[in-house]
């Protein structure tokens, strides 16, 4: 076997492989005798099939097999011994096309296009200052906090009239101009109609002041302005929703009146537990304090990574073997067109060019991650999720179990190893470069992505 490289320019290259029979006719003649062993055709004993006839069914289907084993094998391997940095994955050469005849030849030609990587320098001194936005935890944050775990506990009671903030269930039987059920029209049953989802200001007006057993006469789709919503309410499919037109009555059977549980010690304990230490209002506020700037450093840190992106990657100046890069995006990716990677390539060359500028950081720095770096990030994984769900007290028991299967995910364990290693990056940019610590609202910071 030969393998050889030839240099088109400082960031591509062509890799040609010669296979030759030697190379592969062992592995071949090995595989051949043990379809022998196993071959049961009509008249011959197993495993007694001449060797010929075994060759002639299946000799250059075993061929092109090892071929192909063998040409994998040895060009994964050059790369890794010639410390070729490359980009993408290689593509069979256009400028020296592959020759393959596996019905009469022996010996095998193959060529592959690389993309290299390029050489960059990243200096931290061209940086003056990055800002870092501190979101300030204030009365209306806390407030909207508090509003939610009584919206969370609270609880839906009967009532007897309808108003603005009530909540009610019936049926919708679609009628003609003169009121009358339609034969064969649309009717949904039990369905829940809340009057604050209600857009059309003067069908808002005719439900507030019902009773149970109003009917009530209006069109779905002026009321709701929406029609994937519709469709759901009257439940019919979505590309079924534009041949439904006109009134419908809607029957009032059940109407009901949310209520927030009240702030006492009973709310506290189903926040954060039956061992809960919060005994009051003041205590839950400062509580809630606490955990929303514990849980606003990773919006912080958040769109930190995004202005620090934006500085290094102006900064930091690098060719990228671009037709490659585009050639290679469409190959591997069979729902894209050339068409659509040349309008994202901006897009995806920001974003390679911060990944290469992190690895090189994280070369330069000796940043490396161990196995407790990752099981931490799934333990803290596991912990965000379950506080979505308002279970801000979970066992350490229920916690690690939940992370441990989190890991048992290969690809999600492979970005939790690349998102700590970009953590460390960062963290190490903000050593090295002067911030500028801006506190701002909420407002304020959601408004920075607007921009």
């Amino acid at each position: 076997m030969k393998i050889s490289k030839t240099s088109v320019d400082e960031l591509n290259l062509v890799i040609q492989i010669a296979i030759e029979k030697q190379d592969y006719e062992p592995s071949v003649n090995e595989t051949l005798k043990e379809y022998r062993k196993k071959a049961n055709l009509p008249g011959f004993r197993k495993g007694m099939v001449p060797t010929g006839l075994i060759k002639k069914m299946y000799g250059k289907a075993a061929v092109a097999d090892e071929v192909n084993k063998l040409l994998s094998r040895e060009l994964t391997k050059y790369i890794t011994d010639q410390n070729l940095n490359i980009l993408g994955e290689p593509l069979p050469s256009l400028s020296q096309p592959s020759i393959v005849d596996f019905d009469n030849a022996t010996e095998f030609q193959f060529a592959f296009d690389l993309g290299l990587s390029p050489e960059i320098t990243v200096a931290f001194d061209k940086i003056k200052k990055l800002p870092f936005y501190q979101i300030i935890v204030d009365d209306l944050l806390i407030d909207n906090q508090i509003e939610g775990y009584t919206n969370r506990f609270g609880e839906n009671i009967a009532a007897e009239v309808v108003g603005k903030k009530e909540t009610t269930i019936g049926d919708f039987v679609q009628v003609d101009g003169d009121g009358n059920s339609i034969e064969g029209g649309i009717s949904s049953l039990n369905v829940q109609m809340s009057v604050q989802l209600i857009k059309d200001k003067s069908i808002q007006k005719i439900f507030v002041g019902a009773k149970i057993g109003d009917v009530l006469k209006f069109n779905p789709k002026t009321a709701l302005q929406n029609d994937h919503e519709v469709a759901h309410l009257l439940k019919v499919k979505d590309d079924e929703i534009d041949t439904v037109s006109g009134d419908f009555n809607f029957t009032i059977n059940t109407i009901n009146t949310f209520i927030p549980a009240k702030l006492d010690e009973s709310l506290f304990k189903k926040i954060y537990g039956e061992e809960s230490e919060v005994k009051t209002v003041p205590e839950l506020r400062e509580k809630i304090r606490y955990e929303l700037e514990s849980n606003l450093i990773y919006s912080s840190n958040y769109r930190f990574s995004i202005d620090a992106k934006e500085a290094f990657v102006k900064l930091v100046s690098m060719k990228l073997p671009e037709d490659f890069l585009k050639r290679w995006l469409v190959e591997t990716n069979e729902s894209v067109t050339a068409e659509q990677i040349e309008e994202e390539f901006d897009h995806f060359k920001k974003d390679l060019e911060w990944t290469l500028i992190k690895s090189k950081l994280g070369k330069d720095n000796e940043i490396r991650i161990d196995e407790s770096d990752i099981t931490s990030m799934a333990r803290e994984m596991a912990k965000m999720q379950f506080q979505q769900y308002g279970m801000s007290n979970v066992p350490d028991e229920y916690l690690d179990n939940y992370a441990n299967s989190i890991l048992q995910n290969k690809e999600q364990r492979q970005k939790m190893a690349e998102k700590k290693v970009e953590d460390k990056v960062l963290e190490l940019i903000k050593d090295k470069v002067a911030l500028t610590n801006k506190k701002i609202t909420q407002k304020e910071f959601d408004d920075l992505f607007e921009k």
